[in-house]
């Protein structure tokens, strides 16, 4: 891979009851595991920041796709779900992730094509392919 941008951060404290910032300083969280999985719930956590990256990093990439296609993007969204969950075939936790895509002023059809091809070229979505289930929904209005 030739490396383009690198980003930096560093997370301190109880790991996800602690704090995370970036190098830069322009991203800086208290850290706090959900209440779901027994936290106090007053905080971020890594699978909320995940989701916001990966819905950003695939809207972006769905974008490059369809301004090469020259394709309607009114209106374009993506909504990130990050599933968090014991593994069911050995010791350890995973992730899997749903993606709504929303493409409401293109046919079924052409928005389908274009969130296929943002599948491919996504560095998320490469970077998960084989390691986590994402499962990719085209919707009407992503929320």
């Amino acid at each position: 891979m030739k490396t383009l941008y690198t980003a930096e951060a560093l997370a301190s404290g109880e790991g996800r009851d602690g704090s995370a910032r970036t190098k830069d300083g322009k991203l800086d969280v208290n850290l706090a595991s959900p209440v779901e999985l027994g936290g106090n719930g007053e905080g971020t956590n890594p699978e909320q920041l995940f989701a916001a990256g990966y819905a950003a990093c695939f809207h972006s990439a769905l974008r490059v796709v369809g301004r090469q296609a020259k394709a309607d993007l009114t209106d374009s969204a993506v909504a990130a779900k990050i599933h968090f969950g014991a593994l069911e075939d050995r010791a350890g936790y995973g992730l899997a992730a749903e993606l709504e895509i929303a493409l409401p002023a293109l046919d079924r059809s052409t928005a389908e094509a274009l969130m296929a091809k943002a599948h491919t070229i996504c560095p998320y979505s490469n970077v998960t392919r084989g390691n986590m289930d994402v499962a990719l929904t085209l919707v009407e209005f992503a929320a």
